[in-house]
């Protein structure tokens, strides 16, 4: 009977994941289909709009052919038009001097026939007629202004639809994810020397297998690569999966998408718990700073509640400084909103992540502020109590920087510290193997392992943090750095240890210890 609900569950579950694949199918139909329609439309016109900028382009030509030939046709007239009229004024003064010659044959007086001959004779050098050029300026002749449009006429009816580049194809054996980094590599089905360059585009999404159209987010386009390969940088992995997809480009037009593929991009995210905060911790998303305004004008009921059973301090004995002593602050809390843990008070300026961690491995940095005074960063179970400090209890493991009248940087647990004999680095990276019990801190820069906390933890575990006079930021979504990986192969290869400070708690196995030639690492002793 068991057997058979088993397997009956196992088909249900088949059945719902194929009804939502097929249901994601359909909605990609239906988005492929509208598109279809909406780019038909689209590429109508922009067809009508090429057209009409080649009509605009002939009417500019035939309009400005035309005035050429306009202007030569006024200017061949002009030219035609001044010789006419001066070769009919010529011809009006030879006919008058041709009739005064006839009348001057018929003078018979020898003197007035001598006097008109002599009048003739001027008259005829001077004649308009025999100046002027027997020849047009200008011919009727118009055929060099003609134009052949044979070639372009050609050009026009073999015109056709741009060749765009075949759609790629993603190589995804050669797809690598590593530190926060994602190389995607593609190829061309048949060689094409058009291309031109390649479109990318990628988004982030917590559905696995093909991408969603009703998905949330939208597509990252990084234009104008030359090479079938890229390297996005720098990511922060704050979804499970990112999808891509790429199309090459000639330089007329851009073809179709590659088949798009899923990239798993798991990493630990979570922000700090405003919930748990100290009331002098300002707290935001992935940022906590310290804030000695932060509680004032709360109800002097709550006030009185809090600092029942201690110690209250006269103006007197406060610190007369503008910064007040981590150890001498008097605060008081606001009631914790319903359903949440009580706050941190007292002199525990401590915060908590949103976000336990209950198996696996994960890694996340903290930067603290340039002036920091003291800050304190590591894991705790989620019951630390609301008085508790970070590595004071055997339920809290962390690496506290001390920067206030002296400086100390020491792993602490169990109200123990060891001094790390190692720079403070600018910024601290955290790795917690869940599953084998470690705790690690390393320089976030150069990835130098700091220290080692060897545990076997209980129940779920949460990061934990403490400032004072300073604040931190907070960097989630990274995967594990390979350096630290590789770290933790040929570290939990080794053997031997020799512990420093002992676990008091039966119910959490833990030592500090050292290895020789490695900085320092905890060891487990198991009950």
């Amino acid at each position: 009977m068991d057997s058979q609900k088993d397997a009956l569950q196992r088909i249900i579950a088949t059945l719902a994941n194929k009804n939502e694949e097929l249901q994601n199918f359909i909605e990609t139909l239906n988005h492929t289909l509208g598109r279809v329609q909406v780019n038909s439309t689209q590429v109508v016109s922009d067809l009508e709009e090429e057209f009409d900028t080649v009509y605009s382009i002939l009417d500019e030509m035939k309009e400005s052919m035309i005035n050429t030939i306009k202007q030569e046709t006024v200017r061949k007239s002009h030219e035609l038009q001044n010789q006419l009229t001066q070769s009919t004024n010529a011809l009006e003064s030879a006919e008058e001097l041709l009739e005064f010659a006839n009348n001057a044959l018929h003078i018979a007086d020898e003197g007035e026939f001598t006097k008109a001959a002599k009048q003739i004779k001027d008259r005829v050098t001077m004649a308009p007629a025999f100046r002027l050029t027997m020849k047009p300026k200008a011919t009727d002749n118009m055929t060099h202004l003609m134009v052949d449009f044979s070639q372009e006429r050609q050009l026009l009816q073999g015109l056709k639809f741009l060749p765009v580049p075949r759609a790629p194809e993603i190589v995804l054996g050669d797809c690598l994810v590593i530190d926060n980094e994602v190389t995607v590599t593609w190829r061309i089905p048949v060689e094409d020397s058009k291309i031109d360059h390649y479109i990318l585009e990628y988004r982030k999404t917590n559905h696995e297998g093909l991408p969603r159209v009703k998905d949330e987010q939208c597509w990252e386009v990084v234009d104008n690569i030359k090479t079938s390969e890229y390297t996005l940088q720098g990511l922060r992995f704050d979804t499970k999966f990112m999808n891509f997809r790429v199309r090459a480009c000639n330089k007329a037009a851009a073809g179709d998408y590659s088949d798009p593929v899923t990239l798993e991009t798991r990493a630990f995210n979570f922000g700090f718990d405003s919930t748990s905060s100290h009331l002098n911790l300002k707290v935001e998303d992935r940022s906590v700073e310290w804030d000695p305004q932060g509680g004032k004008g709360v109800d002097s009921k709550v006030k009185g509640k809090e600092n029942k059973g201690r110690e209250i301090m006269s103006p007197a004995q406060r610190v007369q400084s503008g910064t007040p002593s981590p150890k001498r602050t008097s605060v008081t809390r606001s009631p914790a909103p319903r359903g949440a843990r009580d706050r941190f008070t007292g002199e525990s300026y401590t915060v908590l992540g949103d976000t336990s961690i209950e198996s696996g491995q994960h890694y996340w940095e903290v930067k603290p502020q340039k002036d920091c005074k003291s800050y304190s960063v590591g894991l705790a179970y989620r019951n630390l109590g609301k008085f508790d400090q970070l590595g004071k209890t055997n339920t809290t493991w962390c690496i506290h920087v001390n920067n206030w009248l002296q400086n100390s940087f020491a792993a602490k647990h169990n109200n123990k510290a060891k001094n790390l004999d190692v720079p403070v680095p600018d910024s601290i990276g955290v790795y917690c193997d869940f599953d084998r019990g470690q705790l690690s801190f390393y320089n976030a820069e150069n990835k130098q392992l700091l220290h080692t906390f060897k545990v076997r933890f209980t129940q779920p575990v949460v990061p934990a943090f403490m400032v004072w006079c300073g604040g931190l930021t907070l960097s989630t979504g990274l995967q594990i750095p390979s350096a630290v990986r590789s770290f933790q192969k040929t570290e939990n290869g080794l053997g031997g240890s020799n512990s420093s400070i002992s676990q008091q708690d039966p119910s959490v196995a833990c030592d500090i210890c050292f290895y020789d030639k490695l900085p320092s690492v905890d060891s487990s002793l198991m009950p």
